[in-house]
């Protein structure tokens, strides 16, 4: 629901928004970008907003001349935090929420003050440490307001998809008290919304009608959308004239990217694939084409009715099925521009991940390993509240830069605690210690922190900005090491009250 709900543009345009709002004031837009990265992510999760804002930071800071590694690693650390908030913010949450029993509502009510201590802590380590003007500028060079409609392809789905998931998320929140599973509620909302874009892409294809923006040619979705997120951000952020006066990237990213290399790129469907033009002596010479056989379909498609048939007979078999299956996956996407595009967005592969770390873990605790760290656990804490809260929370951190993303270190850290036969108390602080290190953990030394990290990384490659490890982990450190004693202070604040010592010892 997350994914087609950002397919219609609605996080798109919610950034022009916010830019308007921003002017030219390179602080208040940097505050604001961070607030609406953060409440995006507390409704949508991580993955779709760092999918979309991750892209729109990149072009927008290309064309103000910004330097973009500011703006980047605020928008990662938003994202990470506030999927703390809700147990289907993160799957380090639903594992948590099912290893330690946790209500879904409970859960939320357990984490928001952390998430709120958290997030405004680290917009103040980012703002400090990001404090020169090269980074922040104190004014930008902006002209008129972006048009947000321009980049909302889809108005009529944005409403319905933000209904059926703010829905569904309340709905899974007030039937947690029955202990209702989750899949059991949100399995209905998301086949409606399923059967809606399918009912929707038809309807408008049957009625010859595009979204907002969609030309007649081959491109895709993203393309156009970014086609008309650079032209809108030309037209709103003049080039630079002085071109001495910006400044060299330190510490920050290794940016190769132009505004013509930008648009050169926006005619790629797949940044995975290696494309070779072929021209033809039509008059359609700027078309792409994959390969030799691909061009040869075209010649057939593009001839004369005698032609097509002689040059059909010179194709091969290869050849023959592979223009059947090309013309069938542009009548398919044709039709179905929403189901084609959120069928490979969506987290496949997140499933056989998820599962290997379960099996390596079930090892671990087969050969006795599971046993061994609990006792050091006991031994460390001594089963009291507020050194498990620091045991667990700190070693969260670590162990996800260490443990194959924060998925494997939460699902480690949950089977030893369970194994080290807490108290009610000590259980429940550990479990909430767990999913605050468990997020902010990802915004950490190695991108491999957690599946956002490798995503967020992947993009930027894909747009030609190359950050090294090591400069992810020196800008990421402070905030980290912020979050990390704020988050778990108040985590301990929130125990000392549902737990005072006479309970907690009588416990």
């Amino acid at each position: 629901m997350a994914i087609t709900l950002d397919i219609t543009g609605v996080l798109q345009a919610a950034a022009f928004w916010v830019s308007n709002k921003g002017g030219s004031n390179g602080y208040k837009l940097y505050l604001y970008f961070y607030i609406m990265l953060t409440v995006l992510s507390v409704v949508l999760g991580n993955d779709p907003v760092i999918l979309s804002g991750t892209a729109f930071l990149v072009y927008y800071t290309n064309a103000s001349g910004l330097e973009p590694i500011s703006w980047l690693i605020s928008e990662f650390a938003a994202a990470n935090t506030a999927s703390m908030v809700l147990f289907v913010g993160n799957p380090t949450n639903v594992v948590i929420c099912e290893g330690f029993r946790v209500n879904n509502a409970a859960f939320t009510a357990y984490t928001i003050l952390p998430f709120l201590a958290c997030s405004v802590f680290c917009f103040v380590a980012l703002a400090f440490q990001f404090r020169d003007q090269k980074y922040v500028p104190r004014r930008l060079n902006v002209q008129g307001d972006l048009d947000v409609r321009s980049v909302l392809r889809d108005p009529i789905g944005a409403w319905v998809g933000s209904i059926l998931l703010g829905s569904c998320l309340i709905t899974i929140i007030v039937v947690s008290f029955v202990h209702v599973d989750v899949w059991i509620i949100s399995l209905p909302f998301a086949m409606a919304k399923f059967f809606y874009d399918i009912g929707w892409d038809h309807y408008r294809h049957v009625k010859k009608t595009q979204m907002a923006g969609k030309r007649s040619d081959d491109s895709s979705i993203e393309a156009e959308a970014q086609d008309v997120m650079l032209r809108q951000l030309q037209l709103h952020v003049p080039p630079p004239v002085d071109k001495h006066s910006e400044p060299e990237p330190e510490h920050g990213a290794q940016q190769t990217l132009d505004i013509h290399h930008l648009h050169r790129e926006l005619s790629a469907v797949s940044a995975s694939q290696t494309r070779v033009n072929t021209r033809n002596n039509t008059a359609e010479t700027n078309k792409t084409y994959v390969n030799d056989s691909e061009a040869a379909a075209e010649r057939v498609k593009t001839a004369s009715p005698e032609k097509q048939l002689d040059d059909l007979e010179k194709l091969g078999l290869s050849q023959r099925l592979n223009q059947v299956y090309r013309e069938r996956q542009h009548r398919f996407a044709d039709h179905f521009p929403t189901f084609y595009t959120a069928l490979p967005r969506l987290p496949f592969a997140l499933v056989p991940f998820a599962f290997s770390q379960f099996i390596l873990i079930e090892a671990l605790a087969h050969q006795g390993w599971i046993e061994i760290f609990a006792n050091w656990l006991v031994r460390a804490s001594n089963r009291q509240i507020y050194p498990t809260i620091w045991l667990v929370g700190v070693l969260g951190v670590i162990l996800c830069n260490i443990s194959g993303t924060n998925i494997g270190a939460t699902i480690l850290l949950t089977k030893i605690v369970r194994a080290a036969d807490m108290p009610e108390s000590s259980s429940r602080a550990a479990a909430i210690a767990l999913a605050v290190a468990s997020n902010i953990g990802a915004v950490s030394f190695t991108f491999s922190a957690s599946l956002a990290g490798l995503l967020w990384n992947q993009i930027l490659e894909q747009k030609d900005i190359y950050i090294k490890q090591r400069t992810f982990a020196f800008w990421n450190t402070l905030p980290l090491v912020v979050m990390t004693g704020v988050g778990l202070g108040v985590v301990c604040a929130e125990m000392a009250v549902l737990y005072p010592p006479s309970r907690s010892r009588g416990l």
